[in-house]
């Protein structure tokens, strides 16, 4: 059967162009920058879509299962691999970082994805993982766009910093640092700069944690 994200590379960063879509792009990679930072030459985004974090924040390669959207990514610089986030192609202890933007929601296993991204890790590597709550005023937003069909949010299952945070901890992670961004909720339409707070604020639409493997 074939990948459904195939299809959906156009309209996935044609969102992103939008002027909704770019301010909210806008806060979710500061909010990544706040505990990642920049650079990184053996840092890998698991589930990178496109590449549009990845290719802002320094990381050099690009797994998804989707070719085309990998594609997107190969233009925007990324060395690009083919596989899963719950059995990543990569020998233990390879990668200095491993960044996961919201994939999480989209994988089968994200318990066994986050072990996965653990075993790739070197000795205090990083991993940064950013989600949508599910309990939050966005994450609720967009459940409810999944269960009218949307394409794209039909398919997640948001994850709670709680959840993530336990994963993590199962397999062998240790929580370090934590920024929040969209504090306000989805129905305010009207607005204009933004707010990246540091910490793990309750009701933030987008969380991003930064994980160590010691």
């Amino acid at each position: 059967m074939e990948n459904p994200f195939n299809q959906l590379a156009p309209r996935y960063d044609e969102w992103y162009e939008s002027p909704e879509g770019s301010l909210i792009y806008r806060e979710e990679l500061d909010c990544v920058l706040l505990v990642k930072g920049r650079g990184g030459k053996r840092w890998l985004e698991v589930g990178a879509g496109t590449g549009r974090f990845g290719s802002r924040l320094g990381v050099r390669y690009a797994l998804d299962p989707s070719p085309p959207m990998l594609k997107r990514a190969s233009k925007r610089g990324m060395g690009t691999i083919v596989g899963n986030a719950e059995a990543l192609p990569l020998t233990d202890g390879c990668l200095e970082g491993v960044l996961v933007v919201v994939a999480l929601s989209f994988c089968n296993d994200s318990s066994l994805a986050i072990r996965e991204c653990s075993r790739v890790l070197q000795r205090k590597g990083t991993l940064v993982a950013a989600i949508v709550p599910r309990s939050s005023p966005w994450g609720q937003h967009y459940c409810r766009k999944g269960a009218e069909g949307h394409p794209l949010y039909s398919r997640a299952r948001f994850l709670d910093v709680e959840e993530v945070v336990l994963q993590a901890a199962a397999a062998g992670l240790v929580l370090k640092d934590a920024a929040s961004a969209l504090l306000r909720p989805p129905t305010e339409t009207h607005f204009s700069g933004h707010a990246v707070r540091r910490g793990a604020i309750p009701g933030a639409g987008f969380i991003a944690l930064r994980f160590e493997r010691p």
